[in-house]
């Protein structure tokens, strides 16, 4: 049986890494891996985390099973999170959540939940979008199709073709949104956009699926879930996925979770029968760990307190990086307008250079980035930022 198998080509992103680990340019600098890092090159623990595991370690007693759904009070915390305490009070028992191995899990189990709910949906996503949506919702028999979201010429959102196709999508099928920090352009929907896309929803009767991989990273823990809120209190139906490995960085400890808010009780009690059904032929269990540290920290005011600076550190840096990155660019001669990077939100933005030049910043420069132009912001630092900078600048005025 296994002489009869064939190499899959590898995932570009992670050849990238590959590859760049084995490049010896002293001056190597790695663009393209979707991790937070700091000044110094690092994705450090937090230290609110790290008191978190302290306090776990001394007080766990046992390493049983948390059971398919995960650990009710995780739940509940990651709830709060998302949805604020008032809103989440008002929906009730309209709205479930359950626990997950990551975002990608609960993709997963979101993608398992609508095939049983309307096997015949179709899930649209935007042009671009994150290159492991697909695969992980494609894989469970759902269908795709795509609306127009990134504009590469006004490197911006293009909302009035992004809506004219919505205004197309039928009942039943599946609308995914990014709530925050959009991978991969960094363009994100204004609250008024917002708005918009919640009056049509109405109007198309079609479901909403919100991936919230990012929620902290962009303008605040607040703002960034904006969208995310005023759609789960207008809207009958909403899918919300949400991931705590960038905002908590617990990249390692697989910790996420999937929000359905329903109709009524009655729809909601079922649907939390179809997601644990689906996590238990998944997994069987969620990892407990990590649930537990975002647990604790959500509920020790101090522990809290000290991750939410941490985590504004992050968002500040990362900010301060786009304007420092464009203002360089400008400064280094580039006849491009780089200014748009300054707007965009999160770790990521696309260059908007072509792939012969994507391709000389690699094998000339040791610039590592995929061929979309995307790159991770995070990556750059003051150590750096002058080679990337000047680099990008060479080639680009060589064409």
């Amino acid at each position: 049986m296994f002489e009869l198998l064939h190499p899959l080509p590898p995932d570009p992103i992670l050849g990238l890494n590959a590859a760049f680990k084995a490049d010896t340019n002293s001056k190597k600098v790695d663009l393209g891996i979707g991790v937070y890092k700091d000044e110094e090159g690092n994705t450090p623990v937090m230290k609110a985390v790290k008191e978190a595991e302290k306090r776990i370690l001394t007080s766990q007693a046992t390493k049983a099973y948390i059971g398919p759904t995960g650990a009710p009070a995780y739940n509940e915390a990651v709830a709060e999170l998302i949805l604020g305490p008032a809103l989440k009070t008002s929906l009730g028992g309209r709205r479930i959540t359950m626990q997950t191995p990551g975002g990608c899990g609960g993709l997963r189990i979101a993608a398992e939940f609508i095939a049983q709910a309307n096997g015949g949906a179709t899930i649209w996503v935007s042009d671009p979008t994150w290159a492991n949506h697909k695969p992980l919702i494609g894989s469970s028999g759902l269908k795709f199709n795509s609306y127009p979201y990134y504009n590469y010429e006004t490197h911006s959102v293009d909302f009035d073709s992004m809506m004219t196709t919505l205004a197309h999508v039928p009942k039943g099928d599946v609308v995914l949104l990014h709530g925050c920090c959009h991978n991969p352009s960094g363009a994100d929907l204004t609250p008024d956009q917002w708005q918009s896309i919640r009056d049509l929803a109405l109007k198309q009767n079609f479901t909403i699926f919100i991936d919230l991989a990012y929620q902290g990273m962009g303008d605040g823990l607040e703002d960034d879930v904006i969208g995310v809120r005023l759609l789960a209190e207008s809207v009958p139906e909403l899918i919300i996925v949400s991931s705590c490995s960038k905002n908590f960085g617990l990249y390692r400890e697989r910790t996420g979770a999937i929000t359905l808010i329903c109709q009524n009780e009655r729809e909601a009690s079922a649907a939390s029968t179809l997601i644990a059904a689906a996590a238990r032929a998944n997994y069987s269990m969620p990892p407990d760990h990590g649930a537990a540290i975002v647990q604790l920290i959500r509920e020790d005011p101090t522990l809290n307190l000290m991750w939410q600076e941490e985590l504004k550190e992050i968002r500040n840096r990362i900010n301060g990086l786009r304007i420092t990155f464009a203002n360089r660019l400008t400064e280094s001669g580039a006849q491009h307008d780089f200014s748009f990077i300054q707007k965009e939100k999160g770790m990521f933005s696309f260059l908007g250079i072509t792939k012969n030049q994507i391709q000389k910043l690699i094998n000339e420069y040791a610039i590592y980035l995929v061929d979309s132009s995307r790159i991770n912001v995070a990556s750059i630092n003051d150590g750096n930022i002058n080679y990337v900078t000047n680099s990008i600048v060479e080639v680009i005025s060589k064409e």
